[in-house]
């Protein structure tokens, strides 16, 4: 049964900072052969990708947040975070950690591709 289980989150004042961590557990493949992501979804709104790492951890992200997240993996701990600093209010949301089969390049932001999601872990920025 694969596993994708979201820690971290929570709240914090405009201009903070909070991690977020995945751990993946019960995949298919290596994790290093997954591409992997975070999207998040705001009440009322749909579910937004946020920030993707393809499988030699190069790096995709959404235009509201770039230069403020950071996304990694390590692959040897099966792990993936999201660093997000200078929240702001409407980073607000449901995060969720989500993984595909995928290759060198697969960095994609748009749900579709992804077979695997976690739960998600809530984040919620003050103004």
């Amino acid at each position: 049964q694969v596993l994708l289980v979201e820690s971290g989150g929570g709240s914090v004042q405009a201009g903070g900072s909070l991690s977020l961590s995945c751990a993946a557990s019960g995949l298919t493949y290596s994790t290093y052969r997954y591409a992997m992501a975070w999207f998040r979804q705001a009440p009322g709104k749909e579910r937004e990708g946020v920030a993707a790492a393809d499988t030699d951890g190069r790096t995709n992200y959404a235009d509201s947040v770039k230069g403020r997240f950071t996304i990694s993996r390590n692959n040897a701990e099966n792990t993936l975070y999201l660093q997000m600093n200078n929240l702001k209010p409407e980073d607000t949301g449901m995060y969720y950690c989500a993984a595909y089969p995928g290759r060198r390049g697969d960095w994609s932001l748009s749900e579709q591709y992804y077979i695997h999601w976690g739960q998600g872990a809530q984040v919620a920025v003050s103004s």
